[in-house]
């Protein structure tokens, strides 16, 4: 299992990075081998500063350029031949790699793998998959920015895809399938998701009807569908709607001595409520229904999310998350 790592992506690029794919070799050694994907002799650098053990499993592949975070992608991967995210993919369309992991320009890294990579059997669009913990665990929710228009029968693939993550990666037997709408009637919403209610039904799916906004953290359903453009402005909502907590709290806590005190008496449960919203313990968001797995982190990545979104690509890997999604659409002849 050789997974492809576009080195010089992100906010702390390539350190962070680098330190993510040292970090995980030495945690999981005999899981996957890492290309490193980017400058050479910046990543070298990096090594040289790591130090790490002459047994772990990596190796570099050399791309000069890199697609800035604030340039038009189409115009960045025609422009940037030799653009690390572009090499990495192109590294997994080859047969190089099985994976590639990116937490560059998001844009980029979805354009370059739908152009290289295609999509698998009967998917129209992938999707990207955001995992979000709720009251009583996590809930896989897509889209969440890979398709601004969507056909009712897309919102049934990407019901079938999230499923089958929510299955094999997470364990959840039989997941719950809910459908974002502006009412749990049937009736409620707009067109598309009327349509597709009528066709995520027909399926062989544990569907259980429309949720509306204030189940997605309530843990009321563990697929959540919707089209990217929702998806996106849930996502981006919810990552301020947590930091903003965070001030608050701080402000709150430390606004007397009495609350500093209670505050260092509830710091425990403090760190574990930031543990479980913390985007790093679950690496990074799938592209799901592309030839290959696909992970791509959020640009401001720690070593701790380029760490498990290696992890997480390993995991798609080895459960062979592609072939069940051509399987279960073949299934559900769609």
């Amino acid at each position: 299992m050789k997974i492809a790592v576009d080195a010089m992506g992100g906010d702390h690029a390539p350190g962070a990075v680098v330190e993510g794919v040292i970090d995980y070799l030495r945690e999981y050694k005999n899981n996957a081998s890492v290309i490193l994907v980017g400058d050479q002799e910046k990543i070298e650098q990096e090594l040289d500063r790591l130090q790490p053990s002459p047994n772990l499993d990596y190796s570099i592949y050399h791309a000069s350029d890199v697609i800035p975070m604030g340039e038009s992608p189409l115009v960045g991967l025609r422009k940037r031949k030799d653009a690390s995210v572009s090499v990495a993919v192109q590294l997994v369309k080859d047969g190089k790699a099985s994976a590639v992991v990116s937490a560059g320009n998001t844009g980029a890294v979805v354009m370059a793998t739908k152009l290289k990579l295609r999509f698998l059997e009967g998917v129209e669009r992938p999707a990207i998959a955001q995992i979000l913990p709720n009251a009583k665990g996590i809930s896989v929710v897509m889209d969440v920015g890979a398709n601004i228009d969507c056909r009712p029968k897309q919102l049934l693939q990407f019901s079938i895809m999230g499923s089958i993550i929510a299955q094999e990666i997470f364990g959840i037997k039989k997941p719950r399938v809910g459908l974002l709408s502006i009412g749990e009637e049937e009736s409620k919403g707009n067109e598309l998701t009327r349509e597709a209610f009528k066709m995520v039904e027909q399926s062989d799916l544990n569907f259980m009807g429309n949720v509306e906004g204030q189940d997605v953290y309530a843990g009321t359903a563990d697929v959540i569908i919707m089209d990217g453009f929702v998806g996106n402005v849930l996502l981006k909502v919810s990552e301020s709607l947590a930091v903003f907590m965070q001030q608050m709290i701080k402000k709150e806590v430390y606004a007397n001595p009495l609350r500093k005190i209670g505050g260092l008496l509830l710091s425990g449960a403090f760190r574990a409520i930031a543990k479980k919203a913390d985007y790093a313990e679950y690496g990074g968001s799938p592209l799901v229904g592309v030839r290959g797995t696909c992970i791509i982190c959020h640009g401001r990545s720690n070593p701790k999310a380029i760490k498990n979104a290696i992890r997480e690509a390993s995991d798609f890997i080895s459960h062979n998350i592609d072939k069940q999604i051509i399987d279960a659409i073949k299934k559900n002849k769609i």
